[in-house]
């Protein structure tokens, strides 16, 4: 009887609290029993590497658990964005041991944003600069947009429903993303830094990173600027900060749902992006929104995780 009145009042608690913000908050830890599959990229770079996921998991968390430096400066950028900084260990958890291999200390992270600084490279594709791309005539329902959010978001809009995989004023665009096409200048696939940022969701939250940190608002026009700030440590926590925020937000405002209690549904969104659409599919489909399988790791090792902290 006693068990029965305190899943009851547990119950109770949890609708009171969700009535009281309005939100549905997602319930702590994964909704599938078994990990979803890992994508063959991930599993070949890792093999191209001969390494393992589980020597990876290690090595990052290794890396977070030594260094209070950093650590630290986790702690500070969460409280900044209104985050609990166990999201952004999650994030950073999850690219290390899926999407690249960790330096083993936080300054090869500044040499290595401090080789790109000086180099010359722009946004496009072929000879068109991404800044003639957007001012074809396709993007001009895109020129009222007044934060970079939206800018960026209905660009990218326009371009998978007029350009992608299409032909275009005699132009052949390909069959691909376009942070892919158009703002990867070295090899297709790359992000860079602690947080694995891409350029383009660089560029996507550029005003709410100069707000909240005081750093310069991105200029497409200026690629080299655009990598130093997703590349240096300081800089890339900030905007792994906000994309989090972000997807907190969006999720609520739009689907009415909490998942800032879910670090493992974070990650996943931090791992495939478009929190904003994906948000509105589940506010369609109604339910709650479940992990992938970067998600699920970071739900798996949450206790040990949280230890870091």
């Amino acid at each position: 009887m006693t068990r029965i009145l305190l899943a009851f009042l547990f119950v109770l608690g949890s609708v009171i609290a969700a009535d009281a913000g309005g939100l549905r908050p997602v319930p702590e830890g994964n909704r599938n029993i078994e990990q979803p599959k890992i994508p063959g990229a991930s599993a070949r770079r890792t093999r191209a590497g001969r390494t393992t996921f589980d020597e990876k998991y290690d090595k990052i968390r290794d890396l977070l658990a030594s260094d209070e430096s950093l650590m630290a400066k986790i702690k500070a950028t969460a409280a900044a964005y209104r985050i609990e900084p166990i999201h952004m260990i999650g994030a950073i958890v999850g690219e290390h041991t899926y999407n690249v291999d960790a330096y083993d200390r936080l300054q090869s992270y500044y040499i290595k944003a401090a080789a790109y600084a000086g180099d010359r490279f722009r946004f496009g594709h072929g000879d068109e600069s991404i800044s003639e791309f957007v001012a074809r005539p396709q993007f001009s329902q895109c020129a009222g947009k007044t934060d970079s959010y939206s800018l960026w978001s209905c660009r990218e809009s326009i371009w998978n429903d007029r350009f992608r995989g299409r032909t275009v004023d005699g132009v052949t665009f390909p069959d691909n993303r376009f942070s892919a096409v158009f703002f990867q200048p070295f090899y297709a696939g790359q992000t860079f830094g602690l947080g694995q940022v891409n350029p383009l969701t660089a560029l996507m939250l550029s005003d709410i990173v100069a707000k909240t940190s005081g750093y310069p608002k991105l200029d497409e026009n200026k690629a080299a600027a655009v990598y130093e700030a997703i590349m240096d440590p300081d800089k890339s926590l900030a905007y792994m900060a906000a994309s989090i925020r972000k997807s907190i937000d969006d999720y609520a405002s739009i689907a009415g749902v909490d998942i800032s209690t879910n670090p493992g549904i974070t990650a996943t969104l931090y791992n495939t992006g478009g929190s904003r659409e994906r948000a509105a599919m589940l506010k369609a489909r109604g339910g709650l929104p479940e992990e992938n399988y970067y998600g699920w790791l970071v739900n798996e090792k949450l206790p040990e995780l949280k230890s870091l902290l």
